[in-house]
């Protein structure tokens, strides 16, 4: 089942309402109250789940998936920052940057994640059973949600041991991503998927380039890595959702049972 509830952001957006979603695995009611599960967060909490809430009428569909092959997960995620000012984009960028498309923007990733991770993630450990530490808290998210899974689970990599990253907007500021898979504190079981579409490397210039050199810079941080190139991959939600089993099963892989944890 999936509930939904209102949230604030008051440090970037202060007593506007937003949605929050969760989603619950039908053995959370119906099996053995004791049990405790892991955590998924993602972004762009509107697009995971509903059809009627997604940005273009098409949501990833991850109830689907979840009922479908009986994952014992808890997904959270939370609305974005819907404002014509580029509201998504300065929260979904950990750092500053200028584009032609759309001016300078300063990113508010850094407080996006510290609500994320002390108001949001501790809000949702004491209202549902979770497995709230480390090896059990994961993070996903697409094009700019995929860059801040990227950052996240390298940033605040105490916090997350493992992330999706699909279509990530690596292009923002690829020499400060880079310079931060360097230098990131790192626990050796981090695990990484990141892919990108085929069809997308031409949207924009030196996109292979950039995918090739962070790609490589995760490896030599001896990250656990699965790095693909969809073939026919376009920027879409759509195409997101049939990449659903493949970044599912990495970050899952091998320690999540059907059954749950207690």
């Amino acid at each position: 089942m999936i509930e939904k509830w209102k949230v604030t952001v008051p440090v970037l957006t202060g007593n506007e309402e937003r949605n929050a979603y969760i989603y619950l695995p039908e053995s959370y009611y119906n099996g053995n109250e004791d049990t405790r599960y892991p955590v998924l967060y993602m972004f762009d909490g509107h697009n995971v789940f509903f059809d009627s809430d997604a940005t273009y009428g098409k949501s990833w569909g991850m109830k689907e998936y979840m009922e479908s092959t009986g994952t014992q997960m808890i997904i959270a995620a939370v609305e974005c920052n819907h404002s014509p000012d580029h509201g998504r984009l300065k929260e979904y960028s950990p750092y500053n940057f200028s584009d032609p498309a759309y001016g300078k923007i300063t990113g508010y990733g850094d407080q996006t994640m510290e609500w994320m991770i002390h108001t949001f993630k501790q809000d949702i450990d004491r209202r549902f059973r979770t497995l709230a530490d480390r090896d059990h808290t994961y993070i996903a998210g697409s094009s700019m949600g995929g860059l801040m899974s990227l950052y996240a689970v390298l940033e605040y990599n105490q916090t997350f041991s493992r992330a999706a990253a699909l279509s990530p907007s690596i292009w923002v500021a690829p020499a400060k991503l880079d310079k931060l898979i360097r230098e990131a504190q790192l626990l050796p079981d981090t695990i990484v998927y990141i892919d990108y579409g085929e069809h997308e490397m031409k949207m924009r210039p030196g996109m292979d380039r950039h995918f090739k050199n962070i790609v490589a810079r995760l490896l030599e941080r001896s990250i656990l890595l699965v790095s693909r190139i969809v073939p026919g991959g376009t920027h879409c939600e759509a195409c997101w959702e049939k990449q659903i089993p493949f970044f599912m099963s990495t970050i899952t892989y091998p320690e999540t049972s059907r059954e749950g944890q207690e």
